[in-house]
């Protein structure tokens, strides 16, 4: 199974990375209720920073927001969603050898995610520090341009002090 398939299917909510239950049975390739019963015979094995289900604005906030044309769920039946803990869990459950390779490849996009956002997380710390430096430089070269405003206004100041004095109307004899 392709990585970026799986990472596809990686949402956030509740500032968890998390995969829905009928998307983990299609990986599983197992019906989403086949999948629920599994987790529902061993729900000791699952606490609430492994599986959750969501709350109705929830599930109405990320349904707006994905695509799911396959989901045919009764409107009363909230989906469960799986943290990264929760689904090799639910690979342990399911005990096939599909739920296996599933898992590690699940395991493998989560890895992936992290990396990609531990990249980002550098890149916004390097562009920040950017903008401050450039903050800083922004401020020095105003301090110059202010600086040079002065000391050319002091010139013309004495320039102009000089040429009045030089074409100042004389008094007294004239030749």
């Amino acid at each position: 199974m392709d990585l970026q398939i799986i990472q596809q299917k990686i949402f956030e909510i509740r500032g968890q990375k998390i995969k829905f239950d009928f998307d983990l049975a299609a990986l599983y390739e197992v019906e989403t209720r086949v999948f629920n019963q599994s987790i529902k015979r061993n729900i000791d094995r699952f606490p609430k920073e492994f599986m959750f289900r969501l709350t109705s604005e929830e599930w109405i906030l990320m349904s707006s927001q994905i695509v799911m044309t396959s989901n045919k769920r009764p409107k009363n039946a909230l989906p469960y969603v799986f943290t990264e803990h929760g689904i090799t869990m639910a690979a342990s459950v399911l005990r096939s050898e599909k739920a296996v390779k599933m898992n590690i490849a699940i395991v493998k996009a989560f890895i992936a995610l992290r990396k990609f956002a531990a990249k980002y997380s550098d890149m916004i710390e390097q562009i920040h520090d950017l903008k401050e430096r450039i903050g800083n430089h922004d401020a020095q070269l105003n301090q110059i341009y202010e600086a040079l405003e002065n000391l050319l206004d002091e010139k013309v100041e004495v320039q102009n002090t000089k040429d009045n004095w030089t074409n100042r109307e004389r008094i007294g004899f004239k030749k």
